[in-house]
């Protein structure tokens, strides 16, 4: 008996959600982190609130099972696939809002995900491309199995907006707001995607925080004063484990992970280190994308770090040459999120030792074909 039925693309990836909080707190805890400290009591009722949600939706859930079944003999089994993805109202709406048809799928602790986009020669998007047109190399192997492929994944967006509010940005800074708030009301879609601001200086400081409501949004932006040092790796860090990574344990679902960081890339104030900052978003499994604010036209020490960066996080990083140049950066990144792939696979000999391992994917038979992703993950420790 086939049953043809579009599920909203909710991808719940427990595994994943596992190997991004493992050992997290192995590394040195960012000085920003003690805003985690003033936000525990609002967090404790968002959570007791989505607890009193979910036990009123098992209790609907209990009573549309124990009504009559209906005489359509695909009901039985529908009611039942739709009982086993038990969706959360959150999730719900979220699925009737986009126009992509959606793939529900669960993946185990020993299954990796990548986002990843394909470009070709001249920088376009390549989004037509199939399963077999690519081969994932992890940690040296080839992949044992992909699991889960997807073209233009519409998964929903979680992103953190950091934005360098010292004293170095100073004389550009309200044009950066005014294009940081364009970027939020085009690429945040209610009920689907949250976002959350934080701006930075000697200490991080979260102005607004997950939403999708667009005014709530740039209001949290037009808070920001520029004055003060660069802590700019203490933003990242905390940002990636305090926020993105505590936000999907949070969720029922899979979401993209994403960090769009403004600043000139100079650091003088932090006490967690570049690789380290690096190091959590790879846990959190975050994309960095970095808008660089230097536009002297000379390539300066804070530009290559932001190209470290995004390089090692399967980002980009964009140097515009003056600053107006900073709202075009900010639409290929909203182009970009649009135009991913993702894919989930079984490593060939994956071991609970909470090793570094490599990811390369490439497009076989595609020379001309350039993929970007991560460049690895960190395995869960048992």
């Amino acid at each position: 008996m086939k049953i043809t039925h579009k599920l909203g693309l909710a991808i719940l990836l427990a595994g994943t959600a596992a190997m991004a909080q493992q050992s997290s707190d192995d590394l040195p805890a960012a000085p920003s982190a003690v805003l985690q400290q003033q936000q525990q009591q609002k967090e404790k009722e968002q959570q007791k609130r989505a607890q009193e949600e979910q036990q009123r939706e098992q209790q609907l859930r209990e009573q549309q099972q124990s009504q009559p079944a209906a005489t359509n003999r695909d009901s039985t089994p529908q009611a039942a696939n739709n009982s086993a993805s038990a969706p959360d109202p959150a999730t719900a709406a979220e699925g009737s809002s986009n126009d992509e048809p959606l793939t529900t799928f669960h993946t185990n602790v020993n299954e990796v995900n990548v986002v990843f986009t394909v470009t070709d020669k001249h920088g376009h998007f390549v989004k037509d491309l199939k399963q077999e047109d690519f081969k994932v190399i992890d940690d040296n192997k080839p992949a044992a199995q992909i699991t889960v492929f997807a073209r233009q994944t519409n998964l929903p967006l979680r992103v953190g907006l950091l934005i360098d509010a010292s004293n170095s940005i100073r004389d550009r800074f309200r044009f950066e707001q005014d294009a940081a708030i364009e970027f939020l009301n085009q690429i945040v879609r209610p009920n689907f995607d949250r976002a959350f601001v934080l701006g930075f200086d000697t200490t991080a400081e979260v102005t607004a925080d997950f939403s999708d409501n667009a005014e709530q949004l740039a209001k949290g932006v037009r808070m920001l004063r520029p004055g003060g040092g660069t802590a700019l790796y203490d933003a990242v860090y905390f940002a990636c484990r305090d926020k993105l990574m505590k936000q999907q344990a949070k969720e029922s679902i899979a979401t993209r992970r994403a960090i769009i960081l403004l600043t000139d890339g100079d650091d003088n104030q932090s006490r967690v280190t570049r690789e380290e900052a690096i190091e959590m978003a790879e846990r959190a499994e975050v994309v960095i994308y970095t808008i660089s604010t230097n536009v002297s036209g000379t390539k300066m020490k804070g530009d290559k770090v932001l190209e470290r960066m995004a390089d090692a996080t399967g980002g980009r990083a964009f140097f515009p040459f003056k600053i107006e140049d900073v709202a075009n950066a900010f639409q290929e990144i909203q182009d970009e999120l649009r135009s991913q792939y993702l894919l989930a696979y079984k490593p060939a000999d994956f071991a609970s030792d909470g090793r570094y391992r490599s990811i390369d994917i490439v497009a076989e038979n595609h020379k001309n074909l350039h993929v970007r992703a991560r460049n690895g993950y960190y395995a869960p420790r048992q």
